[in-house]
């Protein structure tokens, strides 16, 4: 559970002030995207009840993390561009992400 926590608070150091700036949300409101993904992405995607090769699941998560946080801004909270702006930020957060471990072995 520690590494999830790290990589999950790592994800919201990246996205927050992401969607903030672009997004012209609250810090709440930007921390509740990768709320709601995160978890089912890291839990759901990567259970050892899914079949398939480590960057299949990759892809498939964050396909998914991007699509639910840019539906929860754009039909909650009516942002505009939306689905650039949950885009970018997931593509940042993962980008970090795998610069971080190869670099130092985190998140």
């Amino acid at each position: 559970m520690s590494v999830w926590l790290r990589a999950f608070l790592f994800t919201q150091l990246v996205e927050v002030p992401i969607y903030v700036r672009t997004l012209d949300c609250s810090i709440p409101v930007a921390f509740g995207a990768s709320a709601i993904t995160h978890p089912v992405a890291w839990f759901g995607f990567f259970g050892p009840w899914i079949d398939a090769d480590y960057w299949t699941r990759v892809i498939a998560a964050e396909l998914f993390a991007w699509l639910v946080e840019a539906a929860y801004f754009a039909f909650l909270f009516r942002k505009h561009r939306a689905l650039l702006w949950a885009f970018v930020a997931n593509g940042a957060s993962a980008s970090a992400g795998f610069l971080g471990r190869a670099l130092f072995g985190v998140p």
